[in-house]
């Protein structure tokens, strides 16, 4: 079953603490799992693009394919009943829309009119946007630690991203703002355990409702679809296109998004969001092993500056927890959960 942490408006009694540490420390470990495994979805991609391959082709067979592969273990997580998704399917369609479907669409429409690193950065704000939901919507105001994490990460995601001579236009900023709303939105809703809906479930039913937008947007001609059976080259070798295809869905879609969402259960949005900002650390570090592409120094620089925001936001949450203050909703399932 699952039970409520550190939710003022339930008045649910707090696990103790032994569970509780239990269930972050498990939290952090799926988190950072969920941030590589994202991570692998740029240098995997690179090599397909490299051949030919347009990125709405990629995104759609990697989260068609992740859809597939998570479904069955989805079905088999109800257990028979499916009165969660009848209660929560408008929760699974805004998950799809906005968390899956939206993100990626806005993102690639913002990078034809600004450099990549300029819409990353925009995009991964949303862990700010988080915080601020929080406080606005809940009155979870920050503590000191948990706001200078944000100002570390911040500083950090600058540098790992070099965006030295980007000059990003109004209608790419609306975009990559459009993205950030959608990730923030994949956080928030991954922290709500009072869906009722188990993690494999929830991240069945958003890939697949973001596998239908998404063919949906190619099939009128907004997303372009373009796909070859050139080889791609990947850690020097050449392999056919289905094995990447295969590696985006299984590990890029089907395992990150199960693993998010088991994640953000057990920390809340907020230090769930900060963990994932990992993934643009990871991406540099793997665009470096698989592609050739060394960072820079500044880029390496940045990546301990988001590390090191990373634990400042895991101290500040975990010391507002022990002083009792109200933090986002978190969900301790020590048995049934992946």
């Amino acid at each position: 079953m699952t039970t409520m942490a550190h939710d003022a408006s339930s008045g649910a009694a707090a696990p103790a603490p032994t569970v509780q540490r239990s269930a972050t420390s498990v939290g952090l470990a799926l988190a950072v799992v969920s941030a590589l495994s994202f991570s692998l979805s740029g240098p995997l991609a690179a090599t397909l693009f490299a051949t030919g391959w347009s990125p709405g082709a990629v995104v759609l067979v990697r989260v068609a394919t992740g859809a597939l592969l998570v479904a069955p273990f989805g079905i088999a997580a109800l257990r028979g009943d499916w009165s969660p998704v009848r209660r929560s399917w408008r929760v699974m369609v805004a998950y799809g829309a906005l968390g899956v479907a939206g993100a990626q669409f806005c993102y690639f429409a913002a990078i034809q009119h600004m450099q990549v690193g300029t819409a990353l950065l925009i995009e991964y704000t949303a862990p700010a946007a988080v915080v601020g939901w929080f406080w606005a919507r809940h009155g979870q105001r920050p503590g000191g630690l948990t706001l200078t994490g944000v100002g570390l990460a911040a500083a950090g995601l600058v540098l790992v991203l070099d965006l030295s001579g980007a000059a990003p236009s109004p209608v790419g900023v609306a975009w990559a703002l459009a993205a950030m709303v959608g990730a923030a939105t994949y956080f928030v809703i991954n922290a709500h355990p009072d869906t009722g809906l188990p993690p494999l479930t929830l991240a069945a039913g958003g890939l697949t409702v973001g596998t239908v937008l998404l063919g949906t947007l190619g099939a009128v001609g907004l997303m372009p679809l373009t796909a070859t059976s050139t080889p791609a080259t990947l850690v020097g070798l050449t392999v056919p296109p289905v094995v990447v295809l295969a590696l985006l869905g299984l590990v890029t879609a089907g395992l990150a998004y199960v693993t998010g969402i088991a994640a953000g259960r057990r920390l809340g949005a907020r230090r769930a969001s900060f963990v994932g900002l990992l993934e643009v650390v990871s991406a540099v570090a793997l665009a470096w092993l698989l592609l050739g592409e060394l960072p820079a120094p500044v880029q390496l620089l940045g990546g301990l500056l988001v590390l090191a925001g990373v634990v400042a936001v895991q101290q500040g949450e975990a010391a507002t927890a022990r002083r009792g203050e109200p933090a986002p909703p978190v969900a301790v399932v020590p048995t049934d959960a992946p």
